[in-house]
């Protein structure tokens, strides 16, 4: 496998509107698997099997090629995913011979602190296979010993750096997607990958001037009604009125058509 990011996947990358200088957020990759009828996840969430090696590797090159990495609460307990670059070839290790990647940074958007201390990520970062994760909560607790209280010092004991970040409904879990971005560049944050899961593209895809590119790869599969999307009526209202689409390619597995 060549040590290099494909050409066609950086030729993609680099077409997107540069940023105004007014705008304090991070150029934004949006990419998903899906099926055929645009399903992203089984029954309640469950994980699907939707991408295949050649997509799997070239999501884990697209993962390279950013600063950040983000995904939900849902998919960070649902899937416990490490968000690396493991399957990619070896080179000269920063973090080990497995992990020689540029690691994106974790991000998670976690309004009411329920990644589990114990999950991939964090034990990564403990035995120096990966960075250190950020969680993004909804506010920081305010009472000394309450829920929220605990949830903190036990993520920060675990190595978790928790943001609290601006709320649009904490009870649904749903944190302000300009907030969201406006931290990160406050953080450093340059460019980001946003993964998933569901509810998180959703609202990506309905915040005005939120994404720069959109890399979706289509499983030959159907799901049927009781799998997840992420929001047809979404994209029917918000997206095509909004988003303005410089350039359009297609791949038939990992080769441009």
């Amino acid at each position: 496998m060549d040590p290099e990011p494909p050409q066609y996947l950086t030729s993609i990358l680099s077409r997107s509107i540069p940023l105004s200088p007014g705008e304090k957020r991070p150029k934004v990759t949006l990419t998903f698997a899906q099926s055929i009828d645009a399903k992203i996840s089984g029954q309640n969430g469950a994980q699907l099997i939707l991408s295949g090696k050649e997509s799997m590797v070239m999501t884990h090159w697209m993962r390279t090629m950013h600063d950040a990495i983000l995904v939900g609460i849902g998919t960070a307990v649902n899937d416990d995913p490490q968000l690396n670059a493991r399957h990619l070839p070896p080179r000269s290790p920063p973090f080990g011979q497995e992990y020689a990647y540029n690691l994106p940074r974790p991000v998670i958007l976690d309004p009411q602190l329920r990644l589990p201390t114990t999950c991939k990520l964090l034990d990564n970062y403990r035995g120096g296979k990966g960075r250190r994760p950020w969680v993004l909560c909804a506010h920081e607790p305010q009472a000394a010993g309450d829920v929220g209280t605990t949830r903190l010092e036990a993520l920060q004991a675990a190595g978790a750096l928790v943001v609290p970040v601006q709320s649009t409904n904490a009870l649904q879990g749903l944190l302000s997607v300009p907030s969201v971005l406006q931290t990160l560049h406050e953080l450093g944050v340059q460019s980001l990958m946003v993964e998933g899961g569901a509810r998180v593209i959703g609202s990506f895809l309905a915040e005005r001037d939120s994404v720069d590119t959109v890399i979706i790869t289509i499983a030959p599969k159907f799901v049927g009604s009781q799998g997840v999307g992420y929001g047809v009526d979404i994209i029917q209202v918000y997206l095509f009125p909004i988003m303005r689409y410089t350039s359009l390619t297609c791949l038939m597995s990992g080769i441009p058509l």
